[in-house]
């Protein structure tokens, strides 16, 4: 098996170890900041932009440490039904994942100095924060994920932060709608890890990863997907109510059928076969947050 990896080119192995299927939960959160930035005349496109690619740099820089420190404790084993990971098959070095990790972090935090300029230290502070909780997601001397916090930490920073931070850095205030606004997209995003870990809950016990689904079982995490597509689905409803929008909003609604069968699948479903879920349940997020955007643009 690690031969035929070594077949495979370095920029592939790059594109294999930022796993690409999951970037666009850095995507989904700035585009529904901007968008609600655009609704209130703030729309500024060099401050989204920037804010983007530090997002997915984030992202990009959390996989990196996430595959290498999973593979210094030992849980990228044989046994594992995710998608192959970079260290574990051999075909980059830890030298040269460390490296990128220092060289992917360190670009979003100079890109991130423009936002500080023209947004001031609270962005400083969210930006070093951001950079230090994706490096403790897997690392440290108390790994978020191996500690039952992972969800907490993507919901407050793939959700909120993320979406609240990119409204700030253009309109350079806060509002209720942009809070409101964030959590659907922190939800849906959660709800990705929400279905790796149950995926993963067996081998996860073996190496004493205590996500949620380890430390409450697979009822809970099923829970906690449904909870968390309901929660997702009531907010264009509220924004409807609350903020006298048009009907526009309730768009995202249309994905309703979608979101059910992805629950179906994650109660019949084990092992490899949740592979699909969490891919459909990763696009559920990226269209649910194009189609909330295009409520708060026209």
């Amino acid at each position: 098996m690690v031969n035929s990896n070594k077949k495979i080119g370095k920029f592939k192995s790059w594109v294999l170890a930022s796993r690409p299927k999951t970037l666009p939960a850095a995507v989904a959160p700035v585009l529904i900041g901007t968008s609600v930035a655009y609704h209130d005349n703030e729309f500024n496109f060099i401050a989204a932009l920037i804010a983007l690619i530090c997002s997915v740099l984030i992202q990009v820089g959390t996989n990196f440490v996430n595959d290498l420190y999973d593979h210094l404790k030992g849980s990228d084993g044989k046994e594992r039904v995710g998608p192959e990971r970079a260290l574990a098959s051999g075909i980059i070095s830890i030298p040269q994942m460390k490296s990128a990790i220092y060289l992917t972090f360190g670009v979003t935090f100079f890109l991130g100095l423009y936002l500080v300029y023209i947004a001031g230290w609270p962005i400083l502070i969210v930006g070093i924060v951001s950079i230090a909780s994706g490096y403790a997601y897997t690392a440290g001397p108390y790994p978020l994920a191996y500690n039952g916090l992972g969800d907490i930490f993507v919901f407050l920073f793939f959700g909120v932060v993320a979406v609240v931070g990119t409204y700030y850095v253009q309109a350079l205030r806060l509002t209720e709608l942009v809070f409101v606004a964030s959590i659907p997209v922190g939800m849906l995003i959660t709800n990705i890890l929400v279905v790796n870990n149950y995926r993963d809950v067996e081998e996860d016990k073996k190496n004493n990863k205590n996500t949620l689904a380890v430390k409450f079982g697979k009822q809970f995490s099923r829970m906690q997907y449904l909870t968390q597509l309901l929660i997702a689905y009531a907010v264009p409803v509220y924004v409807f109510v609350k903020y006298e929008f048009g009907w526009i909003v309730l768009l995202p609604l249309i994905t309703l059928p979608l979101a059910i069968k992805l629950f179906k699948m994650l109660v019949s479903l084990q092992g490899e076969a949740l592979n699909k879920t969490l891919e459909l349940t990763a696009k559920l997020s990226v269209v649910f947050s194009i189609l909330f955007s295009i409520g708060f643009l026209l």
